[in-house]
């Protein structure tokens, strides 16, 4: 009988629609098929940039062009992965009891409403810097969101400081991924860039070096030419197509994150028009300095993650039943014993599931040994010292 212990994380209980790997280390979104074609497009162009183009620039110009290019790739790579792999900012959700107490605090606070009306809005208030600020209530996670948090419909979760969700990235980007998010758009907005200047230079040395051998008169050496060279410019130019797609949407979008971290907003607060509407009402968060909100978005303390995904949650007992080896007769059998009347016990004890024979009887209770001819008995240590 062999007593197994199973340690239950709590990220396999976690609500919500996401996907975890490593032991609960890398959290996603359950939809990771645009992720897949991001981590495409950037391997497959920065591959095909070293492969060729890398090569004749460092030789023709200078040996820093794929240094720096590989430094600008290895940024972009690791911001993108910190940002998909990481915990956004996910609010855990209320447990039954914190449910209930929080629902008979509304009751007691609306009273009761009558039948064929509706209830009022759930709704907290909430002082920032002399600016009252609305708590909505959250019907899925059944609490209070904080200020700036709000549910994404697609992970199905409360998120800190809620962003927007990224398809590209495969994750929500809320309060502990967003500095991440805005290096990986502005690290991948100059390895854009970069690629595709210097696929134009490539393309402008080989029309030059062409040229050349056209006016040289070099029949042979420009047949070799063209022949080697022509693979190559139909890879350049879809690098080229590539990254000039990729250049407007990916630089647009850095240039409206740079405006909202200028102004310490969200993608969610501009949309829903939340310091710009009709209302006019001040943005409590600025602090009315540009270099002031740059530095508490980007460089402010990172809070911890309050889901503590690799927590055990409970354990589970599994019991697993061992094979026995073949015993012999004289183990399967119950030894049988002459009592001091001449009756017969048996001195094999219970068995329990398995076939394991474990005796039950107490020193006390056990019989005493029968004596064979020319053995004398032992008396036992209390005898010994009672006749002392």
């Amino acid at each position: 009988m062999v007593a197994r212990k199973k340690v239950v994380r709590k990220w396999e209980k976690l609500p919500g629609r996401n996907t975890f790997c490593c032991d609960g280390r890398i959290m996603m979104a359950r939809q990771k098929g645009i992720f897949y074609l991001t981590l495409f497009l950037i391997l497959g162009t920065c591959a095909l940039f070293f492969a060729f183009e890398c090569r004749y620039l460092a030789v023709q110009l200078s040996p820093a062009i794929p240094v720096f290019a590989a430094v600008l790739f290895l940024f972009a790579m690791a911001t993108l992965l910190r940002t998909s792999f990481s915990d956004p900012g996910v609010i855990p959700r209320a447990l039954p009891d914190e449910a209930a107490f929080i629902e008979m605090e509304i009751e007691a606070t609306n009273g009761t409403v009558p039948q064929g009306q509706r209830p009022p809005p759930r709704i907290k208030n909430f002082q920032i810097n002399n600016q009252i600020v609305k708590l909505k209530y959250c019907y899925t996670c059944k609490i209070f969101r904080p200020p700036r948090a709000s549910h994404c419909s697609i992970c199905d979760n409360c998120v800190e400081r809620f962003d927007h969700h990224c398809p590209w990235v495969g994750n929500c980007v809320g309060k502990r991924n967003y500095r991440y998010f805005y290096l990986f758009i502005l690290s991948l907005s100059l390895l854009t860039i970069y690629i595709f200047t210097f696929n134009i230079v490539y393309v402008a040395l080989k029309e030059e070096k062409l040229g050349w051998c056209a006016r040289g008169g070099d029949t042979a050496g420009l047949g070799l030419f063209l022949g080697c060279s022509q693979s190559l410019t139909l890879l350049t130019v879809l690098e080229v197509l590539i990254c000039f797609f990729t250049l407007w949407s990916v630089v647009g979008l850095t240039g409206f994150h740079t405006f909202l971290v200028a102004l310490n907003q969200t993608t969610n607060e501009d949309i829903k028009g939340s310091w710009t509407g009709k209302n006019r009402v001040q943005n409590p968060y600025s602090h009315g300095n540009i270099v002031k909100n740059c530095c508490e978005v980007l460089c402010g303390p990172l809070p911890p993650s309050v889901l503590d995904r690799r927590g055990i949650l409970q354990q589970e007992e599994s019991t697993a039943q061992e094979e026995s080896c073949p015993r012999g007769p004289s183990a399967q059998e119950p030894t049988v014993a002459q009592g001091p009347g001449g009756q017969a016990e048996e001195s094999s004890a219970q068995q329990k599931d398995g076939g394991v024979p474990v005796p039950s009887l107490s020193n006390a209770e056990m019989p005493e040994k029968q004596l064979t001819s020319g053995e004398l008995p032992v008396p036992s240590q209390d005898a010994g010292q009672a006749e002392h």
